[in-house]
């Protein structure tokens, strides 16, 4: 059963905003915690579930998917690739997509790093039993060759507008040294969007910035991205989150409308919103991010999360909550007119290593640990 494990936040009057100022006060004497719905997993580094489905899904970065359902880890893998699959540090499977049709169609996509350290995106589908994939059934979307073992990126998702994007870093090594980052003929560095649905393996959906170019790749959505760990679609406002870990001293979020093709998020001309290793730089037609820290307070890595849109907790709705992988911390803030507001810092104790964030079908938050737990965000008591 569900382990009782709450993790409560502080009254309101504790949660301060990161940058100085205070926070909107939320509604009544609210308190935020987290409770643990699995644990003894193997370094989870996501979760989510299938469109409709009451199941979690949690990736264990050596090449296993597993299922928890009512409160209960499955002892067999939903999916289990780990002959296929190069882990460890920052490799290893990285996260899993289902098809916005999988009651259907069965369809779900994983994102890997495999054994020559190329990063893989594969097609897999549900076998007889609902909880077990066709280990058979893999059919390759993408494979694209990846210089060294860091920056590998991670996420794959589904937009609100059907299409998998797919997060990549810049091929690793410090400061961008293939200078993949504003270079729109490589899709490393990039976030790009294809169509599942319409190609075999994709097409490259309408209004793609680089479509009709020769001297560009396609699939490309944005360029100008070092690590992209985790990015989010906020669907109720229509703004796409992108965090995306810095190099040396700033780590950032940043926000667009999910509409927007062809943005220049400025690596590796900036480090967030500074010049990087140059006194000046040109920064027309780079997004400035909304939201930075610094590596000062004890972060090094940034692990972005989903704005939350869940039912059970509205006095949050609409904040977007993310981690950072050293720091542990828990902050949130809301986006508005172009600013981020309500910033604030959760205490929730001592978290170790957060590795992502994930939402559930009813849109519930949730959160993996390098501990091997997964967290959900409840009601404080």
């Amino acid at each position: 059963m569900i382990r009782k494990i709450l993790l409560v936040a502080a009254a309101v009057c504790a949660c301060s905003s990161s940058d100085g100022t205070e926070p909107e006060p939320l509604p009544g004497n609210f308190t935020l915690a987290l409770q643990s719905v699995a644990s003894g997993l193997s370094n989870p580094v996501y979760v989510t579930t299938p469109p409709g489905d009451s199941r979690l899904f949690v990736v264990e970065q050596a090449g296993r998917i597993r299922i928890v359902q009512n409160g209960q880890l499955a002892t067999t893998p939903f999916l289990d690739i780990t002959s296929r699959v190069a882990s460890g540090g920052e490799r290893g499977l990285l996260s899993v997509a289902f098809h916005p049709q999988f009651q259907s169609n069965g369809f779900f996509y994983v994102y890997f790093t495999g054994l020559s350290g190329e990063i893989r995106v594969e097609r897999f589908a549900v076998s007889a039993n609902p909880d077990v994939a066709n280990g058979a059934s893999s059919k390759v979307i993408l494979t694209v060759s990846h210089p060294r073992s860091n920056h590998n990126g991670g996420l794959a998702l589904f937009g609100p507008d059907g299409m998998l994007y797919l997060g990549l870093g810049d091929g690793g090594g410090a400061g961008d040294p293939d200078k993949n980052g504003q270079n729109p003929n490589t899709l490393l560095g990039a976030l790009l969007r294809i169509n599942v649905d319409g190609g075999d393996p994709y097409s490259i959906p309408a209004g793609n910035p680089f479509a009709n170019r020769n001297d560009a790749r396609p699939e490309i959505w944005a360029i100008g991205l070092r690590n992209p760990w985790r990015f989010a679609f906020d669907a109720v406002d229509g703004f796409l989150y992108v965090a995306d870990v810095g190099q040396d001293v700033l780590e950032e979020v940043n926000v667009i409308p999910s509409s927007r093709s062809g943005a220049n998020f400025g690596w590796n001309v900036m480090e967030g919103s500074s010049c990087y290793a140059a006194s000046a730089c040109s920064k027309t037609g780079l997004e400035i991010p909304p939201v930075e820290y610094s590596h000062s307070g004890g972060g090094c890595s940034i692990t972005g999360g989903f704005v939350y849109r869940g039912s059970a907790l509205p006095e949050i709705a609409g904040h977007y909550f993310y981690s950072d992988y050293c720091a542990g911390f828990i902050r949130s803030f809301r986006y508005s007119n172009g600013v981020a507001t309500d910033q604030r810092t959760w205490d929730l104790g001592n978290l170790g290593s957060v590795t992502s964030f994930g939402r559930d079908a009813a849109g519930e938050l949730y959160l993996t640990t390098s501990g091997g737990r997964v967290y959900k965000f409840v009601r404080g008591t």
